[in-house]
């Protein structure tokens, strides 16, 4: 049985998204979510790339926890189909329930975290049939903070990262800030060495070690991140392919559906 992505949002919870797919084919680029995502793998295999080590093999029943501005991709392996469900979370929201439990710095961990844990996973798949369901959004509400607040980080395996924000020089960090607030803008490759003080070629190095990414991908996947949010609010997705500097709708609609694995229409009227 076939069945395509469904998402649930819930505008007294404006803190969480989440979406479930069976037997998809999709492929996504390269990507990073400003969201803490928890993935959770029903059925076939899953390739985790973004690892220092090169795509990790996530199995049926594991869970992986991606931090905020982690990039990366899950996608089946080739000629395969996979059953999943993701789970997108406010990173400050998780912040404040793992200072409630445990009150102290270093709350949130900034690594991948894998899970073969199958009480992990058990608890996920009830937590996300709950959101689907016609439960109340305070029953919801405790469901999310009672989940995110029981999970243990120490102890999980965790997924070395081949990109290191660290690695980031002043230079780069001053791209990184113009591409974040100034998604839409167009900027020459050229331009963006000047600010970085660096080559072209320099820059492109020293980028993709730092986020994973290559300047203009990064650029993609921040006008992504606007549109997502603009969409779920109800904007109409034809106003936005023009304001956030997307060559033409046809543009717009590629690098989404690309990045999120549904059209803006789509994703808009989940």
């Amino acid at each position: 049985m076939s069945c395509s992505a469904q998402f649930w949002r819930d505008p007294h919870l404006p803190y969480v998204e989440s979406r479930r797919a069976c037997d998809s084919r999709a492929n996504y680029k390269a990507h990073s979510h400003p969201t803490l995502s928890i993935g959770a793998v029903d059925h076939g295999t899953s390739l985790f790339s973004g690892a220092a080590e090169g795509p990790t093999l996530i199995r049926s029943g594991s869970l992986v926890w991606v931090p905020a501005g982690c990039v990366h991709a899950c996608n089946p392996r080739p000629g395969e189909a996979w059953s999943y469900q993701m789970l997108h979370l406010d990173a400050d929201w998780v912040e404040a329930i793992c200072r409630e439990r445990s009150p102290g710095p270093g709350a949130l961990r900034d690594q991948v975290l894998l899970s073969d844990d199958p009480d992990h996973y058990q608890r996920f798949c009830q937590l996300n049939a709950l959101l689907f369901s016609n439960a109340s959004w305070q029953d919801k509400d405790e469901a999310l903070i009672e989940f995110v607040g029981d999970f243990s980080s120490p102890g999980q395996p965790a997924i070395a990262l081949a990109a290191d924000p660290a690695r980031a020089s002043a230079g780069v960090q001053r791209v990184i800030a113009l591409l974040q607030h100034q998604p839409q803008a167009v900027n020459t490759l050229q331009s963006l060495a000047h600010l970085a003080g660096m080559s072209r070629y320099q820059l492109i190095r020293a980028f993709r070690a730092a986020t994973g990414m290559t300047p203009h991908a990064y650029q993609l996947n921040q006008r992504v991140i606007q549109a997502r949010a603009c969409l779920q609010v109800g904007e109409p997705a034809a106003a936005l392919a023009q304001r956030l500097g997307f060559a033409d709708q046809a543009h717009f609609q590629r690098v989404f559906k690309a990045h999120v694995g549904v059209t803006p229409g789509r994703y808009r009227n989940a």
